[in-house]
Order: C-alpha cells, then sequence, then structure tokens
C-alpha cells in the first residue's frame, strides 16, 4: 500500500510540474518572426557574414524589421537568392555584382628569399608571430593554408607556397578576406578582365628586389601608362582602382618586374 501511495505521489508531482511547464511555455513563448524564417529558408547558410550582419539570421531578422530593403547583399546566394527574398518581401530584387576573390602575391618559392624554414605549427597565423613569417618579404603570402580551411568551397588550394583562388569557385563570402593575416586577398569585378598588382610590398624598390624578384618596386611605369587613372603609387606600392580599370593592358605591358596580370575574371 505504501507503495502505491510513494508511486501515486511521485507521479502526481511530475503531472503538476509537467503542467506548470506547459503553462510556462506558452506565457513565455517568443513570438515567431515567420518573414524572417521564410527569409532565412532562402539564403545558402554560410555565415559569412559578407552581407554586414551576423550571419544569416541577422541578415533575414534586418530584412523582416526593415532595417534594410536591399535583397542583393548575399554574394554566395547570388540573384536567384536576391530574387527569392524580393518575393517573400514583395520588393524589388537588388542585383548582386559577381565578385571574386584574388590572392595579391607572386612571392612563389622561385622568385621569394626565405630567412629560415618554419616547422611549427601549420597556420600563416601562427607562423606570421615568428619574423613576420619565414620568407624576407614580410607582407607576401605564407602560404600555409588558413584561407584554404577558411574556405568551403574549395575555391583555394596552395600553388608552390602561395594561395591561389579559383574564381568559378569562389563565392565571394570573404572569408579568406577576414583569414589571411597579411591582408593579401581582395575582391575583385567577375564579370570583366582586370589588372591587377600582385603584390602588397611597402618596402623601397632595391630593398624589394632582394626580398623577392617579383615585388613591386613602385617605379611609377603603370602609373604613367594608364590613361584611366586606374593605377596609383601609395607608399611603394602600385595598387589598381577595379572601378576604373578598363583591362587595356597597358599597365602590364610596361611592368619591369612582371608583377601586373590581367586577371580574367569573366566567366563565359
Amino acid at each position: 500500500m505504501q507503495i502505491f501511495i510513494a508511486v501515486a505521489l511521485v507521479a502526481g508531482i511530475g503531472l503538476v510540474l509537467g503542467l506548470g511547464l506547459a503553462v510556462a511555455s506558452i506565457v513565455m513563448a517568443v513570438p515567431k518572426d515567420e518573414k524572417a524564417e521564410a527569409v532565412r529558408e532562402c539564403l545558402p547558410g554560410a555565415n559569412c557574414g559578407a552581407c554586414g550582419f551576423s550571419g544569416c539570421d541577422g541578415y533575414a531578422a534586418a530584412l523582416s524589421k526593415g532595417e534594410t530593403d536591399n535583397t542583393a547583399l548575399c554574394s554566395p546566394g547570388g540573384n536567384e537568392v536576391s530574387k527569392k527574398i524580393a518575393g517573400i518581401l514583395g520588393v524589388s530584387a537588388g542585383e548582386v555584382m559577381p565578385e571574386a576573390a584574388v590572392v595579391l602575391c607572386k612571392g612563389h618559392f622561385g622568385v621569394a628569399a626565405r630567412k629560415y624554414e618554419y616547422a611549427g605549427v601549420e597556420s600563416c597565423r601562427m607562423a606570421a608571430q615568428l619574423f613576420s613569417g619565414p620568407k624576407e618579404c614580410k607582407y607576401g603570402c605564407i602560404g600555409l593554408g588558413d584561407c584554404v580551411s577558411a574556405c568551403e568551397y574549395e575555391a583555394i588550394h596552395i600553388c608552390n607556397g602561395v594561395a591561389r583562388i579559383n574564381p568559378v569557385e569562389c563565392r565571394a563570402c570573404k572569408m579568406c578576406v577576414n583569414t589571411c593575416p597579411k591582408h593579401l586577398i581582395e575582391m575583385m569585378p567577375l564579370h570583366r578582365v582586370t589588372a591587377a598588382v600582385l603584390c602588397k610590398n611597402h618596402d623601397k624598390g632595391a630593398v624589394t628586389r632582394k626580398e623577392c624578384t617579383a615585388g613591386c618596386i613602385g617605379c611609377m611605369k603603370c602609373v604613367k601608362a594608364c590613361e584611366y587613372e586606374a593605377v596609383k603609387v601609395e607608399n611603394f606600392a602600385a595598387h589598381v582602382d577595379y572601378a576604373k580599370c578598363v583591362g587595356c593592358g597597358k599597365c602590364h605591358e610596361v611592368c619591369p618586374v612582371g608583377v601586373i596580370d590581367l586577371v580574367n575574371m569573366k566567366i563565359v
């Protein structure tokens, strides 16, 4: 008899607690934002932050609350996702300008001098803590693959000590841009041929030549050759304004060290 009383007592307590939790879940429930959930379903789930918000959930919430009406902020999703979001929100779809990442370095093993042999953790960020990495050029690609690990689309590979990005596979999520400890990765337009200075060395020309024979020496020849004022040399390093560049190739032709490439980012 005592056993049955104990069982009944425990069951009663469990029933009361269960009812209490059920009531609490109803009273304290957070209202669902159905519009935000619908938008979130359209997004690819990369949570890369390329949209400027805290991942896909943050972007979906911002769109739902009217904090932004720009449906074209998801680079990995592209125009297809932009159109789906516009359909949910009842607004005009924005156009996603296609971009791809490029590594601004040509300092592979054949041209870049080395100051020591690194044998530590296979991480660019870790190697950079030791005299800015094993290469003499403190601005160059370390080539240990932090960007490779960050890329979810297998668009990056290490080739002869330098990271290279396949524009066809790149989804412009910018995870590699944010990961590179040397800040060597930039976004370039994907719809046309564009010149790119594959070097970010800011040492004087004579020093750069000792560090890497493919490094920019800041000679200004590219600046003088460009008719569109798309090339500038600042702090001994040339850089291309991709918005102004028309891909004529004149800067590429006059570069004495061959550090300016015409990058064909156009996908036919």
